[in-house]
């Protein structure tokens, strides 16, 4: 079998199992995809995460403008409540030359505590963002697009508990022409998510 028949194989498999088990998370207008059916709206990290992840394919991937990528922009753009979306945002502090670095994963609607919970978390004594240069280099996505999924393996991936309580979350999917809807309960099931209660105000 060539590679493309492979590839015709794998999409159909994904296809019946969005299908037949389990219809595809949507939101508002966006047109929902199955996501490990359409890797060419995922940055290359996502794509690899979620073929290993036994939940991906509950997952969908709905392409955007690229310009409103922004979630107070696509709120608007889209007519979605700002409850609906999930922010991922990347920090980092040092304790004794050792960089520690984490990902939160919150409501849009709240804010990450970083100057308290996160930094406690981390165990260190300052906490901040990390530079978008850096935040972009180090886990191969675009910024206004880096999403909880397939993230490096040296990050750590704080979800805050009201994001499990979101029915259908907006999340980043690597990219900016493109987001990825997620069942909230699923956010506390993604690979190394640790959820905390209070993680953002």
């Amino acid at each position: 079998m060539n590679a493309r028949c492979r590839e015709g194989v794998r999409l159909a498999l994904c296809g019946l199992l969005l299908d037949e088990d389990m219809p595809l998370p949507t939101l508002g207008r966006l047109e929902s995809l199955p996501a490990l059916g359409h890797p060419e709206l995922l940055a290359p990290p996502v794509v690899a995460a979620l073929e290993a992840w036994e939940h991906a394919s509950e997952l969908a991937v709905v392409e955007i403008d690229p310009e409103v990528a922004d979630t107070a922009a696509m709120s608007a753009a889209y007519d979605l409540g700002m409850d609906t979306g999930a922010n991922c945002v990347v920090v980092g502090g040092s304790r004794a030359g050792d960089e520690r670095v984490a990902a939160c994963l919150v409501r849009a609607d709240t804010r990450a505590d970083v100057n308290n919970v996160v930094r406690r978390a981390l165990d260190v004594r300052k906490c901040s963002f990390l530079p978008m240069d850096k935040a972009v280099e180090e886990s191969g996505m675009e910024y206004g697009g880096i999403t909880p999924i397939g993230l490096p393996g040296s990050w750590r991936l704080l979800v805050d508990s009201r994001v499990l309580d979101i029915e259908v979350a907006v999340i980043g999917s690597g990219v900016r022409r493109s987001k990825l809807l997620i069942p909230g309960r699923l956010a506390g099931a993604l690979p190394g998510a640790e959820v905390i209660d209070g993680l953002a105000a």
